[in-house]
């Protein structure tokens, strides 16, 4: 019996429905294995705040911190839930652990799946064969234009007082002035960076020749962060001789992702840059349901779904939860290559074939997939498919 302590936080909205479904491939796997599960649920965000005052409860950062081996989340994000200096209630959770764990990789998988339409061409077409469609995409997640943000969500989160940049000035400028710093740093973008050329080597290469690359994505033909960071990919791409090197600029790269996405295998990009192009992305793999992620540092990690809380859905129990099982998906095998447990790494796999062929099947399917399928019927459905296989090995 192998356990694993999981920090459930399903946070606002819709991400409360699609929490559900996490923990229901938790439990599934917990039945068929030997893997075990304590989920701690941690109640947060927003709507919490509103109604109690506090973001979460005291001590939920350091539980998250000390006691949990893994940490899920569902969203974050209500109307109306300000807080007194105009920060997003429930940042400091999201925003806070970023920071706080120093999870420094913001990792998204863009995976087209068979039967699922992406969303470039028309609504419901497939244009390209589904598996033209598979990147990875790592965004830094400590530095950049977040940077002050993150500070000061971290310091709220450990029960601080928060942190501002200093003053500045700006020449020619008049009239009231906001401004965000865009710190970036070769030791941030190293290990971002390597990251992505480590990820590269465990893949297939990119899907139109099968060539390993690895794509640096920056401006650095204008801003001096982005030098930094493409001397930095330079400097680290030196290690990886078996890795083809590559680059754009993320304006013309927003063209060819959506143009030629099977050039892709691993993109590295900074912060806003990642935090833009993956949502962007998301309309090749279907739409943000589909589109999990994972925040990955040296000694933490947390996995979310990108779509955000949906505060005009929640309640309606309709959202898709396959963007959030996939996130668990991304969790299975992150803690099975850090404890080394070839087990869990193959559990990992068959949750991802059980979602393949749930897509495929096509029968059971939510609205933004063109379906009328309820988040607790693919939930159920996919846990079901999971279970039979677990069985049979």
């Amino acid at each position: 019996m192998s356990d694993h302590v999981i920090a459930v936080l399903p946070g606002d909205g819709t991400g409360k429905e699609v929490a559900v479904e996490a923990q229901r491939i938790l439990d599934t796997i917990q039945e068929h294995t030997n893997h075990g599960f304590e989920q701690t649920v941690i109640p947060c965000g927003g709507q919490h705040y509103l109604a109690t005052g506090e973001e979460w409860g005291e001590g939920s950062f350091e539980f998250c911190r000390d006691d949990a081996d893994a940490i899920f989340m569902g969203a974050i994000g209500y109307p109306g839930a300000w807080l007194p200096n105009g920060d997003l209630a429930g940042g400091s959770v999201i925003l806070g652990m970023r920071s706080g764990l120093d999870l420094y990789a913001n990792v998204r998988p863009i995976r087209l799946y068979e039967g699922v339409p992406h969303k470039v061409h028309g609504r419901f077409t497939n244009i390209w064969d589904p598996d033209m469609v598979n990147m990875v995409i790592l965004r830094e997640n400590t530095e950049g234009l977040y940077h002050s943000l993150l500070h000061r969500s971290a310091q709220r989160a450990k029960g601080l007082e928060g942190y501002e940049p200093p003053e500045m000035e700006f020449p020619g400028l008049h009239g009231e002035v906001a401004y965000d710093p865009r710190p970036i740093s070769a030791h941030g973008s190293e290990r971002l960076i390597k990251m992505g050329f480590d990820i590269c080597n465990t893949r297939s290469g990119a899907p139109v020749d099968g060539v390993s690359r690895v794509s640096c994505i920056d401006k650095s033909n204008v801003t001096r962060g982005c030098q930094l960071f493409r001397r930095t990919f330079d400097t680290v791409a030196g290690s990886y001789s078996n890795i083809e090197k590559d680059y754009g600029y993320i304006d013309a790269f927003t063209q060819w992702l959506t143009r030629t996405p099977e050039f892709y295998d691993v993109v590295v990009t900074s912060n806003m840059f990642g935090d833009i192009a993956t949502d962007l992305a998301s309309v090749l793999q279907g739409g943000m349901g589909m589109a999990a992620s994972g925040n990955i540092g040296d000694d933490h990690a947390f996995f979310e779904p990108v779509h955000g809380s949906a505060p005009k859905h929640a309640g309606q129990n309709k959202v898709n939860p396959i963007a959030s099982i996939n996130s668990v998906q991304m969790m299975l095998d992150w803690l099975a290559r850090r404890s080394n447990d070839d087990d869990l790494l193959e559990v990992s796999k068959i949750l991802d074939q059980s979602v393949a062929e749930h897509l495929k099947d096509g029968s059971s399917l939510t609205y933004d997939l063109g379906g009328t399928a309820s988040c607790t019927d693919v939930g159920t459905s996919i846990a079901s498919r999971l279970a039979t296989h677990l069985k049979e090995r």
